[in-house]
């Protein structure tokens, strides 16, 4: 149990007795009943950061406090809570992301910090949880670094369990980060997994366990949550949950799960007690429109009451976590609060973080312009953005040669055929998930003529300077005019990754990440179209979110003006090396399928000009 309390109990007491004065009074705002649905005329007094009372009445004044807000009649909510994201996945550090979400009424995150973790190991972990934040961070350990094991993918570093045991009793540690390697966990004999769930259950026996279960079900899914992992937030369907929610597994719904029919079974389920809404990852360019309170308000386009959706972003993640000193408007409770113009808008205009204000609407939006036209001098940014600390060789971790025109060839080994079938990774137009395909192509003068099918090539370079691994395949629907895109964003192992049509843009832009130390570059037609620079650990922007935004935004475009289609391209391109997503993955290995774990060679079977196999 992670509970704070106050240190001057008998003076919230006193205050709540009406004996002695409170901080604050927040006044003349409607309060959004969670429990009961109810939302009413009250006053909110608060000592010491902390709720000393709640009047549920109309009465006017006196107001017995040092300060008096008047709402002016807005809605009053708790704090949201997101209990399950990644800093990371917004390319930024935690200090900008504190200062960037809690304009969205957003006080507390669980953040899993894998994808640091992935390039620096208990070192990456350690420098997020010294940063101090504004916003309440808590934290997930890491649980798969990497996402399967070194004889698949190559990741920066290694976090053994006795090193998660270690992080297990550091304070404001909640869970074991999402389980992702099912063949491991469920393993004959010896399992890394299974001894990690064990020593941090050692550690910290209240310690809750996440889960990364996308497709299991049956016998399969039994198995997971009966070692110990029982919840689940990755994409749902109607049919997922119900199973799910049958096993007693609580369900994270982030944004793709939000579909009005799954929606729907939550409600005439009744499942708000076992389910929480979350964002998982943010984009950077979508992190400078809203955070969890836009994932809120899709829940409730999709269908969900509203007041049930915000139950689900504060009370349902509070209790999940063990966090019960948060989550509602109540006294003794911590006082994390917004207040809101619109329940349908989700917009706070005003957010409180332990009874101070922490954003006023148009202060934030001042400075960001200020920062936009280079009116504050350097120590006056400062003041507003801030990087945080990090170790000076956190500046410089991509040591992969340059690439070269033969990189982006797909050489045959029998020089006698005349076509080849190839296994190709096929993406979608929604989601993560790919689907394998086979596909019969040209071969001449020796090499695949993969350009005349209409296909892209992924190249996946080892970039922690261990092993110099190259790999490639050859993928389906991404671009659709000649151009480049490449990353060192590449889940969760960041190694780097050049997807293409164009020889030459694809060595220009792979030669442009190493040269920016990490990042995110589209080219065309020999240009570049479009650039974010990453170089913290190949993953993070030391840039003000709202350049870092501009940034990403103008790379998401640049990608669909060659034709990339998928609801988040960004996301799209960056999981073809995660092969703990379904189906068909790349890493610095080679081909792999998720489920079982085996290798896919890139070239199936060889045929001559009769297409007789040979």
């Amino acid at each position: 149990m992670m509970t704070l309390e106050p240190k001057n109990k008998k003076a919230l007491l006193r205050t709540a007795l009406g004996l002695e004065k409170a901080d604050l009074a927040v006044v003349n705002c409607r309060l959004v009943n969670v429990f009961t649905g109810e939302i009413y005329p009250a006053v909110v007094y608060v000592k010491d950061g902390f709720i000393a009372h709640v009047e549920d009445s109309c009465l006017e004044g006196p107001y017995d406090a040092e300060t008096v807000y008047d709402g002016q009649g807005r809605y009053l909510i708790p704090g949201l809570i997101d209990s399950h994201m990644h800093i990371e996945s917004s390319m930024t550090t935690p200090v900008e992301f504190s200062r960037i979400t809690l304009p969205y009424g957003v006080t507390t995150v669980v953040a899993d910090a894998h994808e640091i973790a992935n390039v620096f190991g208990v070192e990456g972990i350690k420098s997020f949880m010294s940063q101090k934040t504004e916003q309440d961070i808590f934290w997930a350990i890491p649980s798969s670094v990497p996402a399967t094991n070194e004889m698949l993918e190559t990741p920066g570093a290694f976090l053994y369990p006795e090193d998660a045991a270690k992080i297990a009793s550091a304070p404001g540690v909640l869970c074991l980060g999402e389980i992702m390697n099912f063949k491991d966990l469920c393993a004959e004999g010896y399992s890394r997994t299974r001894e990690m769930i064990r020593l941090c259950r050692q550690a910290a026996p209240l310690m809750r366990i996440e889960g990364h279960c996308p497709g299991l079900s049956g016998e399969d899914l039994n198995r997971f949550i009966y070692e110990g992992v029982d919840a689940d937030h990755t994409q749902q369907t109607t049919q997922t949950v119900l199973e799910k929610a049958d096993l007693g597994m609580f369900l994270e719904l982030q944004l793709k799960s939000l579909r009005p029919e799954v929606v729907k079974v939550v409600c005439d389920k009744v499942l708000y007690e076992n389910v929480a809404l979350v964002t998982d990852d943010t984009m950077a360019d979508k992190l400078a429109e809203s955070q969890l309170n836009g994932i809120v308000k899709n829940a409730v386009e999709a269908g969900m009451p509203v007041e049930k959706a915000i139950y689900c972003a504060t009370w349902t993640p509070a209790r999940r976590m063990h966090l019960d000193d948060r989550g509602m408007i109540a006294p003794g409770k911590i006082a994390d609060f917004a207040l809101l113009e619109s329940l349908e808008e989700m917009q706070p205009v005003m957010v409180f973080k332990s009874g101070s204000c922490v954003y006023e609407k148009g202060v934030l939006e001042e400075e960001q312009a200020e920062i936009q036209a280079g009116k504050l001098t350097e120590k006056q940014v400062e003041k507003v953005f801030s990087v945080g600390d990090f170790p000076e060789h956190f500046y410089h971790s991509v040591h992969c040669r340059s690439a070269v025109k033969e990189d982006f060839q797909i050489k045959v080994e029998n020089r006698s055929a005349v076509f080849a079938e190839v296994n190709v990774i096929k993406i979608s137009d929604f989601g993560t998930a790919t689907t394998p395909v086979t596909r019969r192509l040209s071969v001449k003068n020796g090499y695949i003529c993969w350009k005349e099918a209409g296909l892209s090539l992924a190249v996946v370079y080892e970039r922690h300077g261990k092993n110099g691994n190259i790999a490639k395949a050859l993928v389906e629907g991404t671009l659709k005019t000649p151009g480049a895109a490449a990353t060192t964003w590449s889940h969760d192992s960041h190694n780097l990754l050049v997807v293409g049509n164009s020889e030459e843009d694809m060595e220009l832009a792979q030669k442009k990440v190493r040269e920016l130390q990490g990042g995110y570059v589209v080219y065309a037609g020999g240009k570049l179209a479009a650039q974010t620079a990453l170089p913290i650990g190949g993953i993070l922007s030391d840039q003000p979110m709202s350049v870092l935004g501009e940034q990403l935004g103008q790379v998401r475009k640049a990608m669909e003006d060659l034709g990339y289609d998928n609801n988040n391209v960004i996301m799209s391109m960056s999981t073809l090396c995660l092969p703990v997503s379904p189906r068909l993955k790349l890493t610095d290995f080679g081909l792999l399928e998720v489920k079982t774990q085996e290798k896919v060679p890139l070239i199936q079977n060889y045929f001559d000009k009769n297409g007789m196999r040979i």
